[in-house]
């Protein structure tokens, strides 16, 4: 998934019957079966998972390169390549992303912006002719 190897993509697991209160930074894999109450973070981590479970539950800003939905996320979401929403998936807030992968089912209850590629190289002007009448 998202060109990770299967056996690395999951470094860390928040349980089901667990409750984070404050904010959690993590960087690779991270799925979440419980509740944070707070922001989750991918910390400066290009290729960062994060997969919130059908059961799962996020009050707070999430922010990491690779999301997948089937759980519940009430915040601001901002991410950087592929937000996959499943079935279930709901998503109470605005949406910032690169690529969106929307399953029948899924909910968005908020503004979805596009966010294109990044550009990598300097941007490149063209002088041309002003239009005859316009101000110099």
């Amino acid at each position: 998934m998202f060109g990770r190897n299967a056996k690395s993509e999951i470094d860390s697991l928040i349980g089901i019957s667990a409750r984070i209160e404050g904010d959690l930074v993590f960087t690779g894999g991270l799925r979440i079966d419980g509740e944070v109450h707070g922001n989750v973070l991918a910390g400066g981590d290009t290729d960062s998972v994060l997969i919130v479970s059908e059961h799962a539950r996020i009050e707070g800003e999430v922010r990491c390169a690779n999301l997948v939905v089937n759980g519940s996320i009430a915040g601001t979401v901002y991410c950087s390549e592929l937000l996959e929403l499943q079935p279930k998936g709901r998503i109470h807030g605005d949406v910032h992303y690169r690529l969106l992968e929307m399953h029948g089912g899924a909910l968005v209850t908020g503004k979805l912006t596009h966010q294109p590629e990044l550009l990598t190289e300097e941007p490149v002007f063209h002088l041309g002719v002003a239009p005859e009448g316009a101000p110099a």
